[in-house]
């Protein structure tokens, strides 16, 4: 059983909130709710976060710290207590398998943008949108330097993890949410001043549901589920550090509105620049890379707006990494009896090592399609297969999974028991419980995400 907790209430949720706000909220919720046409993606979004996001979240706080066991164990304590398999450890494994999966992948693209932070802080960056282009693809074509970048991002991260929970996990949690809020604000005022705001506020936040198709709808979906930082073993690890105490409600307000809050911000940053330099904000996920860029190089004081840009999703990327790598940590810690120094440099070199198959799949490994012979992933190459495996598959079948699962738990449970598996108030217990209709709808996005990939 886990003995480490949160020195605070305020350390939880600083770690859940520094779990959930990450790359999605900064990078990929624009150009999502640009291409969803704004205002109808983002109604949605937060729709689903209160909907999907939020009972998942607090179904997956409740089994961590009632377990008090590393989320690949944490279903099956449980689950022995009320006299059901121990095979409900699948309820664990499947979400920190995925959580780990997307750490591979995760510090590379964290590796780019430490790498462009760097470019713009030296001066080393491309002007014209051809030059910007072909640095981008000369640079993920590049294996090695592209490897390194991603070995300095997952050191950094292991050396937090490594400095225990109060001192490391938490420590960085503390410091990274003021520092991400003031390079955000610079960011936000500047866009602002300078860029088009009218066009931009207008695109964001003018109502028109005639943009709200299925498309937007499943997407808005993914994205929330996504963004709560849940189905990836994080919560359960998290909540295993929780004080009895913890209100799971105030929780799950302040990671939903800080979410919201850090998105619809970094929507301000971004949509007025693109509109005032005649670009597309719905471009995708080479908007950062590729499209931004060339509006930094034009602006006045570019380079600046230009570091602290990718510094900003530099510290993003840093405490969802920690958390990602917090679910395997705690295991090898629990399981085999490791220091967690050790554990973190046993995740750290086998996360790099898997995360070599996503690099190269940008450089020698491009045409590379493992599973040519199967349609419907017949042009899928090695990142594009791992990130369809942990984003499509394997989060939603782990959402859906502790749905059931906190189900079970809270229905057949006899009166004693059930008191102490919830030993929550009222509120929260019914937020728990409307879980029950959290399996179909994600159930739908289970089965649209693996057809529509």
């Amino acid at each position: 059983m886990n003995s480490q907790r949160w020195s605070s209430d305020l350390g939880f949720l600083l770690s859940a909130v520094g779990a959930a706000v990450g790359m999605g909220s900064i990078w990929r919720f624009p150009y999502l709710a640009a291409a969803g046409g704004g205002f109808a993606f983002i109604a949605v979004f937060v729709l689903a976060c209160l909907a999907f996001g939020a009972p998942v979240f607090i179904a997956e706080t409740v089994i961590g710290r009632w377990s008090r066991h590393s989320p690949p164990r944490a279903a099956g304590v449980i689950a022995g207590r009320f006299g059901y398999s121990a095979l409900w450890n699948v309820v664990g494994w499947t979400g920190s398998i995925a959580g780990f999966l997307i750490i591979s992948y995760y510090t590379m693209i964290a590796g780019w943008v430490l790498a462009y932070t760097w470019f713009f802080l030296s001066g080393n960056y491309a002007r014209g949108t051809p030059a910007v282009v072909a640095k981008f693809h000369a640079f993920v074509a590049d294996s090695r330097a592209v490897s390194l970048w991603q070995l300095g991002f997952f050191a950094l991260v292991a050396v937090i993890s490594a400095r225990q929970l109060n001192r490391g996990v938490e420590w960085a949690n503390r410091w990274r949410a003021p520092g991400l809020l003031a390079i955000l604000l610079v960011l936000v005022a500047y866009s602002l001043a300078t860029g088009d705001v009218a066009r931009g506020l207008r695109f964001a936040f003018a109502p028109d549901l005639s943009r709200l198709t299925s498309v937007v709808v499943l997407g808005a979906v993914g994205q929330a589920l996504f963004a709560m930082g849940v189905s990836a073993g994080i919560i359960i690890a998290y909540g295993a550090y929780m004080p009895v105490g913890e209100s799971l409600q105030r929780s799950v307000v302040a990671v939903v509105g800080s979410i919201f809050a850090v998105s619809l911000l970094a929507t301000v940053v971004i949509f007025p620049l693109m509109f005032h330099y005649g670009l597309n904000p719905a471009e995708g996920p080479e908007l950062v890379f590729q499209v931004l860029p060339i509006a930094f190089a034009e602006m006045p004081g570019g380079r600046l707006i230009g570091t602290l840009f990718f510094a900003l999703l530099a510290l993003a990327a840093f405490t969802p990494s920690i958390g990602l790598m917090e679910p395997w940590v705690a295991w090898l810690g629990e399981r085999a009896g490791l220091k967690r120094t050790t554990a973190a440099c046993l995740c750290m070199a086998a996360g790099w090592l898997i995360g070599q198959g996503s690099v190269l799949s940008f450089g020698r490994w491009t045409d590379w399609h493992p599973l040519r012979s199967i349609p419907h992933l017949a042009e899928s190459n090695f990142f594009a297969l791992v990130d369809f495996l942990a984003a499509n598959l394997l989060m939603p079948i782990s959402a859906l999974l502790v749905s059931v699962f906190n189900r079970l738990a809270d229905g057949e449970s006899d009166s004693g028991r059930r008191a102490e598996w919830s030993n929550r108030p009222v509120t929260t217990a019914a937020v728990v419980r409307a879980a029950i209709r959290c399996p179909v709808g994600i159930a739908i996005v289970l089965v649209v995400g693996f057809w529509s990939a």
